[in-house]
């Protein structure tokens, strides 16, 4: 598939989005969230980051004013149910900001007795959060003509990924504004980390080796052991499905972003946050910052390997 950089920044920067939601919701929920100042500010970075990417997907559209019309389809379409999904999290996030707003500034609501209220809208935003990430990757994993995202970690990767580099923007934001976490979100960050590597490892092995559920004869309607050449070319000019549909990476390009991929998503968050896991008293900030940028970076060049490597069926017929 040819790779629209709308999409991927939108898949990228949405996830990113809602991961930290979700950890910030996850918080809300246990009554564990730091002062009002750096709380809020982790807040609206998580909200801001997923409205970016909902805002950015609209570019891939032909009449983007006519977006609002898929809200529509949420009972048979994954796009809507995002889309449905996605406008209800900012009501969670809302409440939650007016909620935060009525707490003194010089409160830790760590030591503050949670409301009913702060707990219900944080767990609603760690659901909303959740399944706006799996409605993301269902409208890739739902589509049968395209082999490589019928794997059946497309979802999971989409899910860890979204709660890894939300969880270092949190974990930064957090860090950078004077709060003390605990070493062992430096440890956490390195076990997501090696947790990633291996999914992708096995996605992408799962795509090298898996063969196509159908084949050139299938997809022409004849027996199976008649051969197929092809005579002459069905067009003389490159037409849309070769251009959308039928993007081709060449493997040792794909070998090369592959490594890329892992070293700014794995290999460099890991080490980053070994330093906040081993030394008690180094400031973490900017570790965890630098964490989150590798793999906010590693993200994209993944993303664009998910489209770039995705072949759909209908080359086939080319």
């Amino acid at each position: 598939m040819h790779p629209a950089f709308s999409v991927i920044f939108f898949t990228t920067a949405s996830g990113a989005g809602f991961g930290l939601c979700a950890w910030f919701g996850l918080l809300a929920l246990l009554g564990n969230l730091p002062s009002r100042g750096i709380a809020m500010s982790a807040l609206l970075l998580g909200a801001a980051l997923a409205a970016a990417g909902l805002l950015s997907s609209l570019a891939h559209l032909g009449q983007p004013q006519r977006a609002w019309r898929a809200l529509s389809q949420w009972r048979s379409s994954w796009l809507s149910r995002e889309g449905v999904a996605s406008v209800l999290l900012f009501v969670p996030v809302a409440v939650l900001l007016w909620l935060l707003w009525d707490i003194p500034a010089q409160v830790r609501l760590d030591s503050f007795a949670a409301s009913p209220a702060l707990a219900i809208a944080g767990a609603a935003l760690l659901v909303l959060a959740l399944a706006c990430v799996v409605c993301t990757a269902m409208i890739y994993h739902s589509l049968k003509p395209v082999p490589a995202w019928r794997h059946p970690l497309v979802v999971p990767v989409y899910l860890v990924f979204s709660l890894f580099t939300g969880g270092l923007l949190l974990a930064a934001v957090f860090t950078l504004g004077g709060t003390v976490v605990s070493n062992m979100a430096g440890f956490g960050a390195m076990v997501g980390a090696v947790l990633l590597w291996r999914m992708k490892r096995h996605a992408w092995r799962g795509i090298d080796t898996r063969p196509l559920p159908v084949t050139r004869n299938a997809a022409l309607g004849l027996p199976e052991g008649r051969g197929i050449h092809v005579f002459e070319r069905p067009h003389t000019e490159a037409n849309y499905l070769l251009k959308e549909m039928g993007y081709v990476l060449a493997r040792k390009h794909a070998t090369r972003l592959r490594t890329l991929a892992v070293v700014l998503f794995a290999l460099v968050p890991a080490l980053l946050a070994l330093p906040a896991w081993l030394f008690v008293h180094l400031d973490p900030g900017p570790w965890f910052a630098a964490a989150a940028l590798s793999a906010l970076l590693g993200a994209l060049v993944e993303r664009w390997l998910f489209f770039a490597e995705a072949r759909h069926l209908v080359t086939l017929y080319y």
